[in-house]
């Protein structure tokens, strides 16, 4: 990952949009940084690492000491504006050894041009393995230079010991915003007259709510760290989860967060799982154990789900009683596995039930740990595995590593289902917390294939339905808090419908874009009509015609050039922009070539669309739902799950503790 001075990769993993373009470290404008920095919030008695450091710039506008960093810097602590408190002593520990190293960054655009970077040199110190049990405001403050001085504002918030939920299960559309919550039922709910006939299933949550997405160092976030701010109560920076992102070489040894179910597993002992359409070593599921500012390390990430965090000390997780997904290279032996082992092996030595389909799945002991990876990479779509099934031929997904197809696929619902059996089953009076993500709702998003992508938010609402149905049956609903949110939005919308056949025959662009009806001309939604030769099967919750005539007119705001004819792409996931010159991104000619041609608005770099700014829904329904209510931080849903699962605790062990 990010090695030193090596000055492209560095720029990617410690520069972040914001008001400038790069910067020398996130949450850092001054030469003295603290990490977790100001503003940070904490769980009673919640682990975490501190680290501080101060830089010296040796070239660029804010050359300073001839770079040499303070060596002889100070950090005290002290709480509610009482006495400050050697920051070691404080919380009864050994002070660390100073440690050193440089990096390189480009402070704007023009030096980036130029190729010339600034270079920093550092002197840090990094306190492991820390709680605070007491609640209210802290200050920690580094003091270096002869009397400069970097000052963090912490709240360690309110003791919630009283349990009211036995059981969390946390749904995630990853990318998922209300306008495709609304796009996907038109597609799949009829109306009669401008009223539904029937309704999504989170239509019929008691209670919505709103959270806001930024990370901590840029308002539009990515799926790491905005994950890592739901299952930690802290923001990091993009690509970054578990941890606040440092600058130093290793990705591994910036300051660490326990997470929601490593706080679960040290307080209450009871049963975890994750279940996504995405490959595991991917953003979500991997974040709910991942500890790195570099979510590409694929391999080692995950080695931390199966082991925990080894390299320094910190709590253990225990594994996850439910790992179920794709990313089937990260498991075999093989380039992409750590350390080139056989992690199927390494599971099963650890007591898990491996499933490579869904016919082992169904049939998995649910009373064992149990692994399910069903092909390399993302799971084909819903779209694919249940309308266009000879798409799924070709793929050379097996996720033994061999020659030849993943056909015997689950769904999120089969997948989530079996989950629920196991946990509950493992879990116990102990209780459970699951992981549930529909990754796909975002990676189609990005690749501007919306069929694809509110066919697979169908799938989410579907599998939604079918689990509270479970726990109905399993007489655990009563005590089971669910939420269903997204962990970040995209720019879409549908304003109108498209006369596709229309559109096909016109010549011009300009004459094309008639197609397009707005207001009245809209018209009501054909999907759910049935045509002539047409039956899925799929169930009265999906689309019974992904081929209408006039098909919905949607798109999304931040995307490359393109062509656009609205129509489902039956031959495969989309590819709207091809790269034609090194770096440079132009309008794919095999995509849509009877549609118009729609401007880019990226940098010609990218290929796909981007993450954008938009809040994204809440959708609460169990014990302690009506706290979800309102508008409020991607980091307060952390909270409002810890609170409601009793993990606020006001003592504990296996820390060192503040003691002021």
């Amino acid at each position: 990952m990010v090695k030193l001075n090596a000055i492209a990769a560095l720029a990617a993993s410690l520069s972040a949009v914001s008001a400038q373009t790069y910067q020398r470290l996130g949450t850092c404008p001054k030469l003295g940084c603290v990490l977790p920095p100001d503003q940070s919030d904490f769980l009673p008695g919640q682990l975490f690492d501190l680290r501080v450091e101060v830089h010296a710039p040796v070239n660029g506008s804010e050359a300073a000491h001839n770079g040499k960093p303070d060596q002889k810097f100070k950090v005290t602590i002290a709480k509610d504006g009482g006495k400050p408190k050697d920051f070691a002593k404080a919380f009864n520990i050994e002070e660390p050894k100073v440690e050193t190293w440089d990096f390189s960054w480009y402070e704007d655009l023009f030096a980036e041009d130029e190729d010339k970077p600034t270079i920093v040199n550092v002197a840090s110190k990094a306190y492991r393995k820390l709680a605070i049990y007491e609640p209210g405001k802290y200050t920690v403050t580094l003091n270096y230079y002869n009397g400069e001085k970097t000052t963090a504002e912490w709240t360690v918030r309110e003791l919630h010991p009283k349990r009211k939920a036995k059981n969390v299960i946390f749904f995630i559309g990853d990318g998922m915003t209300t306008n495709m919550i609304t796009a996907a039922r038109l597609l799949g709910h009829k109306s009669i007259n401008g009223k539904y006939q029937t309704l999504m299933k989170m239509d019929e949550f008691p209670v919505l709510g709103h959270q806001m997405t930024h990370s901590i160092d840029s308002y539009i976030t990515d799926s790491a760290n905005s994950a890592s701010a739901l299952y930690t109560g802290h923001k990091s920076t993009v690509n970054a989860m578990g941890v606040y992102a440092d600058s130093s070489p290793d990705p591994f040894d910036d300051p660490k967060v326990e997470t929601i179910v490593e706080i679960f597993k040290r307080i209450w002992g009871g049963a975890w799982g994750a279940v996504s359409t995405a490959y595991l070593a991917d953003a979500t599921p991997i974040a709910l154990t991942g500890h790195t500012r570099a979510r590409s390390q694929y391999g080692p990430l995950i080695d931390q789900a199966l082991h925990g965090n080894t390299n320094y000390s910190w709590t253990s997780h225990g594994g996850p009683d439910v790992f179920f997904g794709g990313g089937a290279e990260q498991f075999f032996a093989g380039e992409e596995s750590f350390q080139g082992k056989d992690y199927y092996k390494e599971f099963q030595k650890q007591g898990y039930t491996v499933s490579l389909n869904k016919t082992s799945l169904l049939a998995a002991d649910k009373s064992k740990k149990a692994l399910g990876v069903f092909c390399q990479s993302n799971l084909p779509v819903w779209l694919d595995r249940n309308i266009y099934k000879d798409n799924l031929k070709g793929l050379d997904n097996n996720p033994t590593g061999g020659k030849g197809d993943a056909t015997d696929l689950p769904g999120l619902k089969e997948m989530t289902l079996k989950a629920v059996d196991i946990l509950s089953t493992r879990g116990k009076d102990k209780g459970f917390f699951l992981m549930s993500e529909a990754a796909s709702v975002d990676k189609q998003m990005h690749a501007l294939d919306y069929d694809r992508a509110l066919g697979d938010l169908l799938e989410l609402d579907d599998t939604i339905r079918a689990t509270i149905e479970k726990l109905k049956k399993l007489d655990i609903l009563d005590e089971t808090l669910i939420i269903v949110s997204a962990d970040h939005g995209h720019g879409f919308d549908v304003w109108g419908s498209a006369d596709t056949k229309y559109l096909a025959e016109q010549e011009d662009d300009r004459d094309k874009r008639r197609a397009i009806g707005v207001y009245h001309n809209s018209g009501e939604s054909q999907y759910t009509k049935k045509a002539k030769g047409l039956e899925y099967g799929t169930g009265h919750t999906f689309p019974v015609n992904w081929e209408p005539r006039y098909a919905i007119a949607g798109g999304v705001g931040a995307a490359p050039d393109h062509r656009e004819d609205y129509k489902v792409r039956k031959n495969g996931p989309r590819k709207a922009a091809v790269e034609l010159k090194d770096g440079d991104y132009y309008v794919n000619p095999k995509d849509s070539p009877k549609g118009f041609v729609v401007n880019g608005t990226l940098p010609t770099g990218e290929s796909q669309g981007v993450h954008s700014l938009t809040d994204v829904p809440v959708y609460a329904w169990g014990p302690c739902q009506d706290t979800f209510s309102g508008t409020f931080n991607n980091v307060d849903i952390f909270y409002k799950i810890a609170n409601c699962l009793g993990l606020a605790q006001g003592k504990g062990r296996g820390a060192h503790s503040c003691n002021l």
